[in-house]
């Protein structure tokens, strides 16, 4: 294996593992909320959960599904942030988990053409690296928002990372 696919092979893998990650911290912070916190909005200049998810479903095939698996975009952004309780908490999960899996497939798949062609994204020009590490930064991104969120509304620790010790040290 040549010295750049060892580089395409370890950015795949991190960004794979980086959407679970943010897939597996979303999934734990919903089981804590009931159907109608998942719609709630704190204010009206922010977010419900749901409407946080449904922007993410439509980032990530946008970013992803589209632009780097080459398919036409349909996204229609204002709509992420405009419905109000049309689906379940497990109805919003799965099209996130179906989302991930699809974005995932497209980035394992990915030939070097397509990781280093430019296009343009939302008015943005990226090569498909940084289309990949755009659309992996935003899920985090809003990962982090809606744990945030969850601890607010519940006061509790949502425990990602029980049973990991936390305090090592690097080791060279």
């Amino acid at each position: 294996m040549s010295k750049e696919e060892k580089i395409v092979e370890e950015l795949v893998k991190n960004a794979l593992y980086r959407m679970d990650e943010s897939t597996r911290m979303i999934q734990k912070s919903l089981v804590e909320i009931s159907e109608d916190e998942v719609w709630l909005k704190p204010n009206e200049s922010l977010n419900s959960i749901a409407n946080l998810i449904l922007h993410l479903c439509g980032n990530i095939t946008q970013y992803i599904i589209s632009s780097l698996g080459e398919v036409e975009d349909l996204r229609n952004r204002d709509l992420e942030f405009t419905m109000r309780k049309n689906a379940s908490k497990s109805d919003i999960l799965r099209q996130l988990e179906d989302t991930v899996d699809t974005a995932k497939r497209v980035i394992f798949d990915a030939n070097l053409n397509q990781l280093l062609d430019v296009r343009s994204v939302q008015g943005f020009s990226f090569s498909g690296v940084g289309v990949i590490i755009h659309a992996v930064e935003h899920y985090s991104y809003h990962t982090g928002q809606i744990a945030f969120w969850v601890k607010q509304l519940k006061n509790k620790d949502l425990g990602f990372y029980d049973g990991i010790d936390l305090k090592q040290k690097n080791k060279e």
